[in-house]
C-alpha cells in the first residue's frame, strides 16, 4: 500500500510517496495527495530530513554494553564501556541483544546508517535485521560516541536525500526547522523509517 509521509502544516511541505521498500514521488504534499488519492497518509510533526548518519558505529554497537531494562537495578540504565566492559564477560548471545538494544537507541535519535562496518557476528546481525546501513570509514572518527550525534563533538553528517526510485529511509524531528535541531539535538526524532518501515516512532 502506498503511504505519503509528510511533515509540518504549512502548505507545500515537501512530502514523500512510498511504496515498499522505495520512495515512490517526492513532491509537494498537495501534489502527492492529488495524484495518489487513496494513500494512506502519515501526517508528523517538526520537518522530514534524510536521516543521520552515525559516526561511531563500532564504539556504541561492539565496544560498549546497552544493559537490559531488567538489569538496571545491577548495571544502571547507561552504556558501560572500558574496564567495566571487560570484567563483564559478555557471551555473544548478551553481545547480541546489547548490539540490538543499542541500534534501538540509534533509531530513536533519526539515525538510518553508522559509519564503520560492524566487526562481530552478533553486532552485524542486529544492524542487517533492522536494516539500518553501514558505510565504510577511515580511521576513529572525531569526537565522543553518542546516540546524538549532534552531542558527540565531531561533525554531524546526513544520508543521502530521499529520491524517487531510491531507499524509503528517512527521519523526522519535531522542531520548527533545521536550524534549530543543532540545539535541540536528535531526541526530538518523532520517526524514523528505514526500507519503507516505521522503525521508530515516539510515544
Amino acid at each position: 500500500m502506498l503511504t505519503i509521509h509528510t511533515a509540518g502544516e504549512r502548505p507545500g511541505a515537501p512530502a514523500l510517496a512510498v511504496e515498499g521498500a522505495r520512495i515512490a514521488a517526492v513532491g509537494p504534499y498537495e501534489e502527492l495527495a492529488a495524484a495518489h488519492p487513496r494513500a494512506r497518509v502519515r501526517r508528523w510533526p517538526g520537518v522530514l530530513t534524510p536521516g543521520l548518519v552515525n559516526a561511531h558505529g563500532p564504539e556504541l554497537l561492539e565496544e560498549a554494553y546497552h544493559p537490559d531494562p531488567r538489569e538496571a537495578d545491577e548495571l544502571g540504565t547507561l552504556p558501560i564501556t572500558g574496564a567495566a566492559l571487560a570484567a563483564l564477560g559478555l557471551t555473544e548471545a548478551r553481545r547480541g541483544g546489547s548490539a540490538r538494544r543499542g541500534v534501538q537507541r540509534l533509531l530513536a535519535h533519526g539515525v538510518v546508517a553508522v559509519a564503520g562496518e560492524p566487526r562481530t557476528a552478533a553486532v552485524r546481525d542486529a544492524v542487517r535485521r533492522t536494516g539500518l546501513g553501514a558505510v565504510p570509514r577511515a580511521g576513529r572518527p572525531e569526537g565522543t560516541p553518542s546516540p546524538d550525534p549532534f552531542a558527540s563533538g565531531g561533525p554531524v553528517v546526513w544520508a543521502e536525500p530521499p529520491r524517487a526510485g531510491g531507499p524509503a529511509r528517512f527521519a523526522v524531528f519535531d522542531v520548527p526547522d533545521l536550524a534549530e535541531l543543532p540545539a535541540r539535538g536528535a531526541a526530538a526524532c518523532v520517526a524514523t523509517v528505514l526500507d519503507g518501515r516505521l522503525v521508530y516512532r515516539a510515544a
